[in-house]
């Protein structure tokens, strides 16, 4: 059986796809707008010895493999794809095809995949130097990367558009300030944003709120990238963001806290310790905004150690279904006020990223190296579809301290235009 033929047969005649391999075999579609190319041995062994998502994003980011066309339309494709489709059969016809060579080679995995043998020496998972190395990992690529992908924002969260023709920079904007109004956000108070990134949430609310804010990131990029933001928006005196854990900070009696993005890097066992811990940073009636990617229900794994995502991107990254995140917030000190999911506008914030990456192309890849550009391309396209396809979502929870008698301090409707 030819290597193009094989191919076919794990995705199907109909989708549109078509495919080509180095043995010079050739199978879907004339014509077709995506093609899928196997360029040498090496990525059969891949996925010969990694069957399923891992070693084909081993094949795409070593070069083995090559995408003619839209990376997304081609994984939107193949979303629900794997190698089960195939029948008994032609699976035993597929291996005496390629036989046991792409089994018994030895192929490198490709720098750009963490070693899990290398995290594991700095503890156990969620442990701080653990923590941090995961962090440095994925956002201490490069700023300069970082700002063609994400543009002038440096915004790397789920955007909320309010029109559908709404620029990335506009629904970025109305995301830090979406967060502001549920917050409650007035001038003289103070908040604390844990994960900050590259200090977006901090500068809003102080530029447009009066706001003292404190920003902590474990990535030393982003922080200083944030402190020479802030010095040059001349907030010295209301922004400041530190490179530390969010476990150090020593500070309490905020009026606020925002968390944009952290949860997912927190980890199950470590919700209630996170969520009481931001309980006690608050004041009462303080209020917590939670704003983080989701699994659709409590049925999925929370954690996949052999996914690309986990190899690739986000390291020890864990995503939980919102109800476990309420529960976890309610048993630990906030009474729930608010809750939205928002699963359509991050497919649209990654569609933006992509198209920016599109036009960097070249640019990004002499920065961070091709293997690593295309570990971004592979990462958003795909997320793309995962939020479309309702396999991921986005939700922002909105909890309160209560003060001794009960009292959240809320007013009796949400202000202004929320949500």
């Amino acid at each position: 059986m030819a290597l193009a033929s094989i191919f076919e047969k794990i995705v199907g005649t109909d989708a549109g796809i078509a495919f080509m391999a180095y043995d010079g075999s050739k199978a879907g579609p004339d014509g077709a707008d995506v093609t899928l190319e196997v360029k040498s041995p090496i990525a059969v062994a891949y996925l010969a010895q990694a069957p399923g998502e891992l070693g084909l994003a081993r094949a795409y980011v070593s070069g083995h493999i090559d995408v003619h066309g839209d990376l997304y339309t081609l994984l939107d494709r193949m979303w629900n794809i794997t190698t089960n489709d195939l029948t008994p059969a032609e699976k035993v016809a597929a291996v005496r095809s390629l036989g046991l060579k792409p089994l018994l080679m030895r192929v490198p995995v490709p720098p750009q995949e963490v070693r899990t043998s290398a995290l594991a020496r700095l503890g156990s998972r969620h442990a701080k130097q653990r923590d941090a190395e995961a962090i440095h990992h994925h956002y201490d690529v490069s700023n300069r990367f970082y700002s063609w992908v994400l543009g002038p924002s440096m915004a790397y969260t789920c955007a909320t558009f309010p029109s559908e023709d709404a620029t990335l920079e506009e629904a970025q904007f109305a995301k830090f300030d979406l967060v502001a109004r549920k917050l409650g956000l007035r001038e003289g108070m103070r908040l604390l944003d844990v994960g900050c990134g590259w200090g977006g949430m901090v500068i809003h609310a102080a530029q447009h709120y009066g706001v003292k804010a404190l920003g902590v990131t474990l990535s030393r990029q982003q922080a200083e990238y944030a402190q020479k933001a802030i010095a040059e928006a001349g907030l010295q005196d209301l922004a400041e963001v530190r490179h530390m854990d969010y476990r150090d900070v020593t500070e309490s009696d905020f009026d606020a806290v925002s968390s944009i993005g952290l949860t997912e890097h927190i980890g199950k066992d470590n919700l209630p310790a996170y969520f009481g811990f931001l309980n006690g940073k608050l004041k009462p009636g303080g209020r917590l905004l939670n704003h983080c990617i989701t699994r659709p229900t409590g049925k999925e794994r929370t954690f996949n150690k052999g996914g690309f995502i986990n190899r690739y991107v986000f390291p020890d990254g864990e995503l939980e279904s919102v109800g476990y995140l309420v529960r976890q917030m309610e048993d630990n000190g906030f009474e729930i006020r608010h809750e939205e999911n928002l699963r359509e506008h991050y497919a649209k914030t990654l569609s933006h990223w992509c198209d920016n990456l599109d036009a960097n192309w070249e640019d990004a890849v002499q920065e961070v190296g091709m293997g690593t550009a295309r570990v971004w391309a592979l990462y958003m396209a795909g997320c793309i579809v995962g939020f479309e396809r309702n396999k991921i979502q986005l939700h922002q929870v909105l909890g309160v301290k209560l003060d001794g008698q009960g009292r959240s301090g809320m007013p009796l409707r949400p202000s202004r235009d929320w949500p």
